[in-house]
């Protein structure tokens, strides 16, 4: 496995796509025992930095929504340009 940055954010896409290929190894029923355990081993830890890096996002965003004072306004997610049921 490559080294990680220090940015968990940025790692995530990167994580997600190694999961993909050991979840589709995994599936095929074709590693022996000791590698699939190294291969479940390893998504365990991938899974581990992938949340790490949802919760560093959400703190994130957490810290641009609070109001002048200092509470947390979290607002619903709305798509750019999508129908906003207000």
């Amino acid at each position: 496995m490559t080294e990680d940055s220090d940015n968990p954010i940025a790692d995530y896409e990167r994580h997600v796509a190694t999961l993909e290929k050991i979840i589709t190894a995994m599936e095929a029923g074709e590693l022996s025992l000791e590698e699939a355990l190294r291969q479940y081993e390893q998504g365990i830890t991938l899974i581990r930095k992938c949340q790490k890096a949802l919760d560093s996002a959400e703190q994130k965003v957490r810290i641009l929504d609070e109001d002048a004072c200092g509470e947390e306004t979290l607002a619903p997610f709305h798509e750019p340009g999508g129908n906003d049921p207000d």
